[in-house]
C-alpha cells in the first residue's frame, strides 16, 4: 500500500470543511467531559544499543554537583517505559528516528532484527524514520517494517529468528517521497484516548531531516526525495484537524544544540538546524519530539516565539534517557490546555569507562531488566559473543572520539592510518593520503588491562561496513574538499564535520577567513600540497559517493576498490605487537575553541 503525498492531502476544500464528530458544547457536555491527560513517552537515536552502551548521564547530585549515572540497555529501557505506562492508562510510546543503523555488533550483525524485536516487546507505537534507517537501503528498511527474510545485503537475514515479523509499530515518513510521488511510509497516525464525550485524538506526524540523502550512501536512497519539513507539517495539519485531531505532535529526526544541561528548561543558548524549521511551523503544533543531534533537552519554544508555544524535546541517545511528556486536552474545546515534560534517566548497571568506574546511585530511580526483553537480548548477545570477544590487537592507551580544539580525534586519526596502511600498495595505484569522516567513528576504543582490543570494540567504532576506495585528486581538489568540512551535511562552521587525515598529512585552518580561503599550510610529508599535482587518496565508500555532502570526493578519477574498513582496522591493529595511539596534532585551528569534554 502507498500513501498520498502531504501536498495533495491539504486541498482548499478539505481545509474549509468542518471537522467530523465536532464536540458538543454547553454545560451538560462540559460536566461529562473532564480534561484528559495523555502520557507521551519519547526517545530517539537508539542506534541498536540493545546492551548497556557504557554511557553515563551527568545528573544533578546532592549539593549542586553533577553525578555520573550509568544508563541504557534495552531491557532497562523496557522496564522504565513500563513504569511510566503504569502511571497513566492513556499513553503512547514514540521514537524520533535512528532506532536502527550505526549499531553495536550484537544488533548489527543480525541486521538490527533484535532491536526491532525488542521494541515490539516493549510496545513502541510509532517511529519517525531517521537517516540511519536508510543505511542498508530502501528494500531492507521496508523489510524492517513488513518482516520476512529477503536478503537485501551481504549479511544473512533471520539467523536466529526464521520468522522475523518486522516492526509491529508504525514507521512514519511524511516527507520521504518515492518516484511515483507517494510517501515511502505513512506520513501520520491518529491515536484516540478516553471514551465517549471524553475522547480525545492526537495526530502524530513523522519525518526525517531533509538532508538525509547527503548522510547515507546515495545508492541507499536512490529514487527517493526528501521534502521540506515545515512545509510538509503545515500541509498535513488541515487533514489531521478534519479527522478530529485535538492535538498535533511532530516526530522529527532533526535537532538542536543547547548550552544549558538537559534538566534546565530555559532554552538558553539554543542553536542548530531544527530552529529554522520550528520558526515556520504552524502554531497549531503542540509538541515537537526531536533527535539527530544526540543532545538531551526540554525547551518551551514559547520563550523564543510566543505565537508558537509548543514544547521541543529530545532524550539524548542510545536509550540512556526518556522524555516523560503529559498533554492535558480539553475534549469539549478540542485543544491542549497543559503541556509538561520531564527527563527520565534509564539508570542501569555499573561499568568501567575511560574516566574510571561508574556506579548506580540511589539519587535516581533504579530499573530492573524487563524479563522478556532481557531474554531476547541475552540470546542475541550469546550468539554474537564468540565474534565480539575475539582479540584483534593491543593498544598502549585509549583511542577516543573526543575532539580537541581543532576538531581532531585520536580514534579518527587511528582509523585513517589503518585505511592508508591497507591501500598503500607499491606502484602508481597506491594511496599516499587517507581521510575518514569523524562523524563515522561511533564508539571509543578503551583497551583492557593488558591492552587487548576486541573485534566487538572495533566494530562499535566502525559499524557501517563500508569498503575502501582509492581515487586520484589534484592538490586543488584536496583543498576544496577540506573547505567542505565547514559546510558538510547539516553542520555549520561552529561545529564542522571534520575529516581525519592519515599520518604525514597536515594542515591549518582559520574560520575567520572567507569561505573558500580557510585552508592553510596543507603539507604531505613536510612538502606543500601543489594545486596542479595529482595525489592518490583513500576513503571509505560512503565518502567516495559524496556522503556527508563531501561532493568533491565524487570528482576523483582512476578509482580502485578495496577491502572493508573494519577489516583494514583489524589488520592494522594486528600488524604491530602493541600499537601506540596517534597524537592528534595533524590539524591546527588558528582560531581555536575551548577543548571538547571527553565522553564515556
Amino acid at each position: 500500500m502507498r500513501y498520498l503525498i502531504p501536498a495533495l492531502l491539504a486541498s482548499a476544500a478539505l481545509a474549509g470543511c468542518a471537522a467530523p464528530g465536532a464536540r458538543e458544547s454547553g454545560p451538560t457536555a462540559a460536566a461529562n467531559a473532564a480534561p484528559v491527560s495523555v502520557g507521551i513517552i519519547a526517545f530517539n537515536d537508539f542506534h541498536g544499543n540493545i546492551e548497556p552502551p557504557r554511557q553515563a548521564v551527568p545528573a544533578p547530585g546532592a549539593g549542586g554537583e553533577r553525578v555520573r549515572v550509568p544508563a541504557g540497555g534495552v531491557a532497562y529501557l523496557g522496564s522504565a517505559i513500563a513504569r511510566l505506562r503504569a502511571a497513566n492508562p492513556n499513553n503512547v510510546v514514540v521514537a524520533a528516528g535512528d532506532m536502527i543503523g550505526a549499531s553495536p555488533l550484537s544488533s548489527a550483525i543480525f541486521l538490527d532484527e533484535p532491536t526491532i524485536l525488542a521494541m515490539n516487546l516493549i510496545g513502541v507505537d510509532l517511529n519517525a524514520v531517521g537517516n540511519h534507517e536508510f543505511d542498508r537501503g530502501r528494500a531492507e528498511l521496508l523489510r524492517m517494517q513488513k518482516g520476512g527474510c529477503a536478503k537485501n545485503t551481504l549479511r544473512e537475514p533471520c539467523q536466529l529468528d526464521p520468522d522475523f515479523p518486522g516492526a509491529r509499530f508504525k514507521f512514519l515518513a511524511a516527507n520521504v517521497v518515492t518516484e511515483s510521488g507517494e510517501t515511502l511510509f505513512p506520513g501520520y497516525s491518529i491515536r484516540s484516548f478516553g471514551k465517549g464525550r471524553g475522547e480525545v485524538k492526537i495526530g502524530f506526524i513523522g519525518m526525517t531531516l531533509k538532508e538525509a540523502a547527503t548522510m547515507v550512501t546515495p545508492a541507499g536512497v536512490a529514487g527517493l526525495s526528501f521534502r521540506d519539513e515545515a512545509e510538509t507539517v503545515n500541509a498535513l495539519i488541515p487533514r489531521l484537524k478534519a479527522e478530529g485531531a485535538d492535538a498535533i505532535v511532530v516526530l522529527i529526526h532533526q535537532g538542536v544544540s543547547i548550552k544549558v544541561p538537559y534538566d534546565d528548561k530555559s532554552c538558553e543558548g539554543i542553536d542548530g538546524d531544527l530552529l529554522p524549521i520550528l520558526a515556520r511551523l504552524d502554531p497549531a503544533v503542540d509538541l515537537v519530539v526531536s533527535g539527530h543531534t544526540h543532545n538531551a533537552y526540554i525547551c518551551d519554544y514559547g520563550r523564543i516565539d510566543a505565537s508558537r508555544p509548543f514544547l521541543v524535546t529530545s532524550a539524548g541517545r542510545y536509550g540512556t534517557m526518556l522524555t516523560d511528556i503529559r498533554l492535558t486536552i480539553d475534549p469539549v474545546a478540542g485543544r491542549v490546555v497543559s503541556k509538561i515534560a520531564d527527563p527520565v534517566i534509564v539508570q542501569s548497571e555499573s561499568y568501567v569507562g575511560a574516566s574510571g568506574p561508574v556506579e548506580p546511585t540511589d539519587l535516581y530511580p533504579r530499573f530492573e531488566r524487563e524479563p522478556k526483553v532481557a531474554a531476547l537480548v541475552d540470546r542475541y548477545v550469546a550468539a554474537s559473543a564468540p565474534l565480539a570477544s575475539r582479540m584483534v590487537g593491543r593498544l598502549t592507551g585509549n583511542a577516543l572520539r573526543a575532539k580537541n580544539e581543532s576538531g581532531e580525534q585520536v580514534l579518527g586519526d587511528l582509523v585513517a592510518d589503518a585505511h592508508l596502511a591497507a591501500t598503500r600498495a607499491d606502484g602508481a595505484g597506491g594511496a599516499r593520503i587517507a581521510f575518514t569522516n569523524g562523524s563515522g567513528v561511533r564508539a571509543d576504543i578503551v583497551p583492557g588491562a593488558d591492552g587487548a582490543v576486541t573485534f566487538g570494540q572495533i566494530f562499535a567504532a566502525q559499524p557501517f561496513g563500508n569498503n575502501l576506495v582509492v581515487k586520484s585528486f589534484t592538490g586543488r581538489q584536496i583543498k576544496a574538499l577540506l573547505e567542505q568540512q565547514f559546510a558538510s551535511g547539516t553542520n555549520t562552521v561552529t561545529d564542522p564535520n571534520m575529516l581525519m587525515p592519515s599520518a604525514g598529512f597536515r594542515y591549518s585552518y582559520d574560520l575567520r577567513r572567507p569561505a573558500g580561503q580557510r585552508i592553510l599550510e596543507a603539507t604531505l610529508d613536510g612538502a606543500p600540497i601543489e594545486d596542479g599535482k595529482t595525489y592518490r587518496v583513500a576513503m571509505n565508500s560512503f565518502l567516495a559517493s559524496g556522503g556527508d555532502n563531501f561532493t568533491i570526493f565524487r570528482e576523483g578519477t582512476d578509482q580502485i576498490g578495496g577491502l572493508q574498513d573494519i577489516d583494514a582496522l583489524e589488520a592494522y591493529l594486528a600488524s604491530v605487537g602493541q600499537l601506540v595511539p596517534p597524537v592528534a596534532d595533524r590539524i591546527r585551528n588558528l582560531d581555536p575553541k575551548p577543548p571538547a569534554v571527553p565522553e564515556d
